[in-house]
């Protein structure tokens, strides 16, 4: 790999907040192509948190400067494209300060308050095959690159064995993670993962295939524990197909059609999700009773559940993350919508009126997941359908200019990588991410049934405590 540039720090200012936390806002300068410094700039924020230690007999400046320079621990979201909670709000910020870490929440190129890809932004670069080019700098590739750049500024006056940092990836965050193994393994001390071993060696339409039979389990538990929604949701379905025109204005500008509406499934990967579906189902129905049709108040809470507008990234590079740089390897080319349409319970994604007319009444529609369709840039609302042009090109891109994982080095990996993995996992398949834990070298994972993907957020202090134990515990 090229050497990296360290992050030029724009600003930086120190808070206290009530609890004893010392947060400093960092705005960090970054190329946009680090491939290409000259291409231009990017910015990127994040928020670094310590104990604020208030001593009865105040610190000496040698003491005062030894805390500022605790080693970090840095935060990687999911996704891909979105930012960071505040410190003060975030499950990881306690557990980690009680260890000795100073935490760093740096949100990815595009996401939060670094510089945004927005429907603006994008359109700037130019036609779309320019818009696509810039959209492809939003890759784990590049934010490894950045997080590196960021490392060597804010580590540049650590003695040398304190410069690496740990890393702690949360789903999208492990892929990260694993890049950063791939690339900069010099660059870490230890890595934790949650729900974060990508699917390494396998292709897009692999990881669907898989991932759409959890879903099929995830349907039949919704619809066990909610046997009268069948009815429920198919009369939903119905009506949204009977409207005029075939689709019914959402608030923010997108339209409620069928596909969309059984979008929903999105939700089943996380605790409590498919309550929360059920919620969503009964008020839509309620509402249908009461006024033959939907409220808004319904309708801005279903907009609430499909986030891709107001989170492009995600909508956009969603199966990118699993494109290769491979000679011969396949653009991703929409592949969880080829995939579904393939398989009889997701096959109305071809045509919503002929499935809902040619399969019984008792049989219960089936929602999708984590999946992205084209529909989503005509129906989810105007800033992807503005950026539809540039999405169809990055889907058919078949060789990229940098590959994700660097398989050799993962299996000569020496940094020490703590796993939680799950089971019962909607998102990241769990025979595949136990393939990928079998190429690290050294890793330890907790695999388990206890919790759901989103088990970071939901159960963070078994989860954190789980992580930990890891580390700190030795088999000999």
């Amino acid at each position: 790999m090229a050497a990296i540039q360290a992050a030029r720090l724009i600003s930086r200012k120190a808070h206290v907040l009530p609890g004893q936390l010392h947060i400093t806002e960092l705005f960090f300068e970054v190329p946009k192509n680090h491939a290409r410094p000259e291409a231009g700039t990017l910015r990127l924020f994040g928020r670094s948190v310590r104990k604020n230690e208030r001593p009865i007999v105040p610190l000496s400046a040698s003491e005062l400067a030894s805390k500022e320079k605790l080693p970090y621990l840095v935060f990687l979201a999911g996704g891909p494209g979105f930012g960071n909670r505040e410190p003060q709000n975030h499950a990881l910020t306690h557990t980690a300060l009680n260890r000795g870490y100073q935490v760093l929440f740096l949100d990815y190129r595009g996401t939060g308050h670094s510089t945004p890809i927005n429907t603006e932004s994008v359109l700037a670069q130019g036609g779309a095959q320019e818009q696509a080019d810039y959209l492809k700098l939003f890759r784990a590739n590049s934010i490894v690159c950045d997080l590196e750049a960021v490392r060597l500024c804010l580590t540049k006056d650590y003695d040398d064995e304190k410069k690496p940092w740990s890393v702690c990836g949360q789903s999208f965050g492990g892929f990260v993670s694993l890049t950063y193994l791939s690339k900069y393994p010099q660059g870490l001390r230890e890595a934790f993962l949650t729900g974060g071993l990508a699917p390494v060696k396998r292709t897009a339409d692999e990881v669907y295939i898989a991932t759409y039979r959890k879903l099929v389990e995830r349907n039949n538990a919704y619809y066990r524990k909610y046997p009268e929604d069948v009815a429920t949701v198919r009369r939903l379905a119905e009506f949204i197909q009977g409207a005029e025109g075939s689709a019914i204005p959402l608030p923010s500008g997108g339209k409620l059609t069928v596909p969309l509406f059984l979008t929903l499934g999105l939700a089943f990967g996380a605790h409590g999700g498919i309550d929360d579906v059920h919620s969503l189902v009964l008020r839509l129905a309620t509402d249908l009773d009461q006024f033959n049709t939907f409220t808004r108040t319904a309708l801005a809470a279903f907009e609430a559940q499909i986030p891709f507008d107001n989170h492009p990234i995600y909508a956009i590079l969603h199966e990118a993350i699993y494109n290769t740089k491979q000679k011969g390897a396949p653009a991703s080319n929409w592949a969880a919508y080829r995939v579904g349409q393939a398989q009889q319970p997701f096959s109305w994604l071809s045509d919503p009126r002929a499935f809902l007319q040619s399969t019984p009444a008792s049989e219960p529609l089936h929602f999708s997941g984590e999946m992205v369709y084209p529909f989503h840039f005509s129906d989810a609302g105007p800033e992807l359908a503005r950026m539809r042009e540039a999405a169809e090109i990055v889907a058919a891109t078949e060789e990229w200019d940098e590959d994700l994982y660097d398989e050799e080095q993962l299996r000569r990996n020496e940094v020490p990588v703590y796993a939680v993995s799950y089971v019962d996992d909607m998102y990241v398949d769990f025979e595949l991410a136990r393939e990928t834990a079998a190429l690290v070298k050294g890793i330890k994972v907790r695999e388990t049934n206890e919790w759901y993907h989103d088990a970071a957020r939901s159960k963070a202090d078994d989860v954190y405590a789980t992580l930990f134990k890891l580390r700190d515990d030795e088999i000999d």
